[in-house]
């Protein structure tokens, strides 16, 4: 069964084939156009085939493989560098990758094949011819072009959010969409005192820190991040079952969980834990793509201010955690949480009162 954090990984590893098979079909077709029916390839002698079945499954394999490493393992390595250097030193690593890769197939098969040792002449001799000629370089050069774009992709992605850029890349929001949508409003409790107590550069390291902890959470539980106000985060959902509205929920108390386990981390490093208030409300916005010469996308409507101007209420209660009656009507009963009613309140800059109320998880259903 695929869980969300399986499924997010196999949407993260999918470019890194999809793109080198795209390149593996194009290069299939310039072959079959500057050869022909030519039965061998004129550099090298060996048969030429126009068929695009091997090529292609071989590419996908190859950069699933990338992928994977790149996804698991690679990408934690490079996280504190540099959007240049990180495509750059990844993509000499993984040139290197290949290139050793198929010295180890080529000395395999070959001294397997005439039954040498591997390190017998015969068979460094063919190496050394198979490495020399120009046709192996040319090739590596189109596939490592391959791999380049699907590290810029990625590196993109990650900057602006992997649901932003296949939306870019759809122009599902060039023309603008009416959308029933969730928003968290979430704000860091105290953050003008840390900053004092900090300084500006080390609050705003531990920032950082506090994204980058609440931000997994976020992703395990499907919420887009839409905006980073200072020590404010906004997040949104489009759920289409009451299920995934309870894990906008689940998503509080994920992010609440995990800097408690950060306890100790944050302690040594900084002397404060931070913690957060929310609000979350359902409503419909307007969604489309805006600008000229920085594109991006936009969500308008009450919607946003009524979730901003019910966070803003957190403090007035002495509650983590506000909702309201839209937000709840959706849940339809679902999940494990206790809801107390404060009340229909007036908001600034809004004609009706809103419902709303104070969740918290019910330990009892939860054990």
């Amino acid at each position: 069964m695929f869980t969300k954090k399986r499924k997010r990984i196999i949407r993260q590893i999918l470019p890194f084939a999809l793109i080198p098979g795209m390149f593996s079909v194009v290069q299939t077709i310039l072959e079959k156009g500057i050869l022909g029916d030519h039965p061998v390839y004129p550099s090298t002698g060996n048969p030429y085939s126009s068929t695009v079945l091997i090529p292609l499954l071989t590419s996908l394999f190859i950069g699933f493989s990338i992928g994977l490493f790149e996804v698991l393992y690679v990408n934690k390595w490079f996280q504190n560098r540099r959007f240049y250097e990180k495509i750059l030193f990844k993509f000499f690593l993984y040139v290197l990758a290949i290139i050793f890769a198929t010295l180890i197939i080529i000395i395999t098969r070959h001294s397997i094949g005439q039954g040498l040792n591997p390190f017998d002449s015969i068979v460094l001799d063919y190496v050394y011819s198979f490495f020399s000629n120009f046709a192996f370089w040319s090739i590596l050069c189109y596939y490592s072009l391959a791999i380049g774009v699907s590290l810029f992709y990625k590196e993109v992605s990650d900057n602006i959010g992997q649901g932003a850029s296949l939306n870019f890349l759809t122009g599902k929001y060039h023309q603008p969409k009416v959308e029933n949508r969730v928003f968290m409003f979430l704000d860091m409790k105290s953050s003008t005192a840390h900053a004092e107590k900090l300084g500006h550069i080390k609050y705003f390291q531990m920032l950082k820190d506090y994204y980058a902890d609440i931000s997994l959470p976020i992703l395990d539980f499907d919420g887009e991040i839409y905006q980073y106000v200072g020590d404010e985060i906004v997040i949104t959902w489009e759920p289409k079952t009451n299920k995934e509205a309870a894990d906008v929920i689940n998503c509080f108390y994920g992010m609440k969980n995990t800097l408690l386990n950060q306890h100790s981390k944050y302690d040594e490093s900084y002397g404060i834990t931070p913690t957060f208030k929310a609000a979350i409300h359902y409503g419909q916005v307007t969604t489309g793509e805006i600008g000229l010469v920085k594109k991006d996308f936009v969500f308008t409507g009450d919607t946003l201010n009524t979730t901003a101007r019910i966070q803003g209420l957190c403090n007035n209660y002495g509650v983590d955690l506000i909702v309201s009656q839209n937000f709840i009507d959706i849940l339809d009963g679902i999940g494990s949480f206790n809801f107390t009613t404060l009340g229909n309140v007036a908001l600034r800059g809004r004609s009706e009162k809103i419902e709303i109320y104070k969740a918290e998880e019910n330990k009892s259903q939860i054990a």
